[in-house]
């Protein structure tokens, strides 16, 4: 039997939870594209010091799943904001959270 500390209940689904992913990647700039076939997730890392953002991790969703994402993500938001208050947004940003330029939004 694996260590509870390994895995994750998630819907009455087990998930494994390998040790050196458990830790996570930091990101802060999150870049999304798609095609009409597939959503592409890049989240990236923009760091002082380096001359462009790294891509840390790629995730690609078919449009059904990205829709689930997005529900999910709402839902998650909002008990969030149930709990511990509203997340503030500046107004001067742009409606997207990468916080440079702007892509063409095709993959």
């Amino acid at each position: 039997m694996e260590d509870n500390n390994n895995n994750q209940q998630q819907g009455g689904l087990q998930l494994e939870l390998r040790p050196e992913v458990a830790l996570g990647e930091f990101a802060n700039l999150a870049l999304i594209t798609h095609s009409s076939s597939d959503f592409v997730l890049d989240f990236a890392r923009m760091l002082p010091g380096l001359p462009k953002p790294q891509v840390r991790s790629r995730i690609v969703l078919a449009p059904e799943h990205a829709k689930r994402l997005l529900m999910a993500l709402q839902e998650n938001i909002y008990k969030y904001e149930q709990k511990f208050g509203k997340i503030q947004i500046p107004q001067e940003q742009p409606r997207t959270i990468a916080p440079f330029g702007k892509g063409s939004g095709e993959a």
